[in-house]
C-alpha cells in the first residue's frame, strides 16, 4: 500500500500537468511575459484572452480573425495605425510574437480608453468599441452603473465572464510560468 501511495504522489504532478494542458492550456509564456511587461498588463489577462479567443490554437475564424488572439484584419490595421507600425502585413498575424504583441497593444489601448475597467475593455475586445460606447450611453441615460450583467449580447457577456474566470485560473495554476 505504501508503494501505491508513493507512486501516486510521484505521478500526480505529471497527471495534473496533463489535465491542465487539455483543460487550461498555456503556450508562448515567454512572449506573454514580455508583452505584459512592455504593455503594462497582467500576464494572466493576456493568457485568459488567448484562452477565450483560441484556446492557444493558431486559427482563422469564419469572420477572418486570425491567430491566437483572433485579430481581424481591420483591427490589425487599426492597431498598426495607432502604434505607428508601418511594416505590418496581414500574414504577420499568424506568428505568435506579432499576434500577441498586437492583441496586447489593443488590450492596453482599450483599458486606457475605458479608465482601466477590465469588463468594458474585454467587452470592447469582443463586441467592438462602438457597441460598448452605446451600452454605456444607454446605462448613463438610465442613471445606472454598467457591469457584466448589463451586457446585452449574450455571447459578449459569456465571453467577459469566461475571460475573468480564466484569468483567475491562470493566476492560480500558472503563477510560476507567468512570472507572478
Amino acid at each position: 500500500m505504501v508503494v501505491v501511495g508513493v507512486a501516486a504522489i510521484a505521478i500526480y504532478p505529471q497527471f495534473n500537468k496533463a489535465v491542465n494542458e487539455l483543460t487550461l492550456p498555456l503556450n508562448h509564456e515567454d512572449i506573454i511575459r514580455q508583452q505584459a511587461k512592455a504593455k503594462k498588463l497582467s500576464p494572466e489577462l493576456i493568457a485568459a484572452v488567448i484562452y477565450a479567443e483560441s484556446r492557444f490554437r493558431d486559427q482563422t475564424s469564419s469572420a477572418g480573425a486570425r491567430g491566437l488572439m483572433q485579430i481581424t484584419p481591420a483591427t490589425a490595421q487599426y492597431i498598426a495605425d495607432l502604434s505607428g507600425g508601418t511594416a505590418f502585413q496581414l500574414k504577420d498575424l499568424g506568428t505568435p510574437q506579432t499576434n500577441i504583441s498586437y492583441g496586447s497593444y489593443y488590450l492596453r489601448y482599450l483599458l486606457n480608453r475605458y479608465g482601466g475597467n477590465e469588463t468594458l475593455a474585454l467587452a470592447a475586445y469582443n463586441a467592438g468599441e462602438g457597441n460598448v460606447d452605446q451600452w454605456l450611453g444607454e446605462a448613463g441615460r438610465r442613471g445606472e452603473a454598467f457591469g457584466v450583467d448589463n451586457i446585452p449580447f449574450p455571447e459578449t457577456r459569456h465571453y467577459v465572464e469566461r475571460v475573468i474566470q480564466a484569468q483567475a485560473d491562470y493566476r492560480s495554476e500558472y503563477a510560476k510560468e507567468l512570472g507572478l
